[in-house]
């Protein structure tokens, strides 16, 4: 009897032992998913609030092209550019078309 009661303890225990790891492992695994989405969320409200600080004054954006002083910089037509080929040592040029 007395070796009957310990092998039903020893088994509840292991039973009780596995339910225990794999509820904390589901555990584990929803905060690593909670913590994913938080930094991707964080990701999304850094981006947002850049674009909603840098577009939406279009004060601000006078008062940053005045700080950049856009006088020092010209401006260039695509279709004066090249594209540069290289083909067995020996380089190409082709200009740029309207259509790209």
């Amino acid at each position: 009897m007395r070796n009957y009661s310990i092998s039903i303890i020893i088994i509840f225990l292991i039973s009780f032992t596995t339910f225990i790891k794999n509820s904390s492992k589901n555990l584990e695994n929803e905060i690593y998913n909670k913590k994913e989405s938080i930094e991707l969320l964080s990701n999304k409200y850094d981006l947002i609030l850049l674009e909603n600080n840098y577009l939406t004054a279009p004060k601000k954006l006078f008062g940053y092209a005045k700080a950049l002083n856009l006088n020092n910089y010209i401006t260039i037509d695509i279709t004066n550019l090249n594209k540069i080929y290289l083909h067995n040592r020996t380089f190409s040029f082709e200009r740029f078309t309207l259509n790209e």
